[in-house]
């Protein structure tokens, strides 16, 4: 237990049997009344993102969540498999879980795994990758005032927007948080 004067932004509360992630905090105190503290709370499981408020210094249940470097080993069908560099341990994830990381997974890629009594919460992809173009059409030069971008087919499957003068076997860096392109690797 902690009080909400103690939070901090990453802290994991239990609230309500579900694992929250205090994204942002302000402690307010207004000129009329008690003190209070306005938090903004995004869902571990889910990502949903809600506001809620709490009077200060009042109890809050926080969960102690493990994160873990693990390392992508392979896809089996509906399972992303990872294993655990220190322990050798293997672990096997749902789909559902892995979610929009499984198009940016190659084999051999370390993650972060967010681990609470036992269980699989979310994984956790470095901030970019670099990976390869499979497959872009040839890309028409036109009449435009900014650069233009077509779609292109990565090595994972994973379908983003690239610039016109990339071409299929080109290795880009992408951002795994929205799946831009950044750059040339």
């Amino acid at each position: 237990m902690a009080s909400t004067n103690d939070l901090k932004n990453g802290m994991v509360l239990n609230l309500d049997g579900q694992l929250w992630s205090v994204v942002n905090f302000q402690h307010v105190k207004p000129g009329k009344g008690g003190a209070f503290v306005r938090t903004t709370l995004k869902h571990v499981i889910s990502g949903k993102v809600v506001d809620r408020t709490f009077n200060a210094g009042t109890k809050v249940d926080t969960a102690t969540v493990d994160r873990r470097q693990m390392t992508y080993l392979y896809n089996d069908g509906t399972d992303y498999v990872f294993m655990d560099g220190e322990t050798f341990e293997q672990l096997e994830l749902s789909g559902a879980l892995v979610g929009d990381a499984a198009g940016f997974l190659l084999e051999n890629t370390e993650v972060q795994i967010g681990m609470h009594e036992g269980t699989a919460l979310y994984v956790e992809l470095p901030t970019t990758v670099e990976l390869v173009v499979q497959h872009t059409d040839p890309g028409l030069q036109g009449d435009r005032s900014t650069g233009g971008t077509k779609p292109a087919i990565l090595e994972t499957g994973a379908e983003i927007q690239v610039p016109l003068f990339l071409s299929t076997g080109a290795k880009i860096k992408v951002d795994t948080r929205d799946g831009r392109y950044l750059g040339r690797a």
